[in-house]
């Protein structure tokens, strides 16, 4: 958030203006697409040349112009003009604010969530107030080794989270001795859902074994969202004290 004190507040916010004009009128003078917003810098002290765009888009200007003289074209433009046909290209120029640094981002950000008010949280059904172990959640939860490794831009990320997933059902299977393990970045209910068909999947059949056990003390939101699915592909839930529960029947394909 940008400081309380008046003269420091304004002296920000002077630069952050300074340095988004700079941009504009360095585009309208120069009339050349720049790959990365600093690719010209100000000689002003106080602009913000930390451009996001400048360390994660590969290409400097020099190389963009040799990238395209060696497939035949001498600009970004004459590039669009042979592949986007005219009929889906905009001749008018996108009403966008000018981009920002990533510190005046973060400073933009910081001064959106400010208005936000921390209240007490009643969260009821469904929270466990859990201690995570620090090395779990410097190694896991917290390892930057999962997300810096896959580009800023796409949903990659996504493989880092399940990276970890697989590292940690394989921890879970190592520490109990169950031949497999499965973890979700879904909500409880649909992970429960989830765990109830791979059983099934395992072990159940249609008119044999095809019941799966759940314990009275799992959170009705679960227990509904089980019974929801299990209806659609022929699993009886039966729900009791899972203390007094008899597996040696056999009738259970899992719990």
């Amino acid at each position: 958030s940008l400081p309380e004190n008046k003269p420091v507040k304004m002296m920000i916010s002077t630069a952050l203006r300074r340095s988004a004009a700079l941009r504009r009128v360095l585009t309208a003078a120069t009339g050349i697409r720049t790959y990365h917003v600093s690719a010209a810098l100000s000689a002003d002290a106080l602009d913000m040349a930390d451009s996001f765009s400048r360390r994660h888009l590969g290409p400097r200007q020099e190389d963009a112009k040799s990238m395209l003289a060696s497939i035949g074209f001498d600009s970004m433009e004459a590039l669009l003009d042979s592949t986007v046909p005219p009929s889906i290209r905009s001749e008018k120029e996108l009403d966008l604010a000018p981009a920002l640094s990533e510190s005046e981002a973060l400073a933009k950000i910081k001064q959106m969530a400010n208005k936000n008010h921390v209240m007490k949280s009643y969260i009821g059904q469904g929270y466990y107030d859990t201690i995570v172990p620090p090395v779990i959640l410097r190694n896991i939860l917290e390892n930057p080794g999962w997300y810096t490794a896959y580009t800023p831009y796409q949903a990659e990320i996504a493989q880092g989270r399940l990276e970890m997933l697989l590292n940690f059902q394989t921890l879970c299977s190592d520490l109990t001795g169950l031949p497999m393990s499965v973890a979700s970045l879904l909500d409880e209910s649909t992970a429960a859902s989830e765990a109830m068909q791979m059983c099934f999947a395992l072990k159940g059949k249609k008119g044999k074994r095809n019941k799966f056990y759940v314990s009275r003390d799992v959170h009705p939101q679960t227990i509904a969202l089980i019974e929801t699915r299990a209806a659609e592909i022929g699993i009886e839930v039966i729900v009791g004290d899972h203390s007094d529960a008899d597996f040696t029947t056999g009738d259970y394909c899992g719990a």
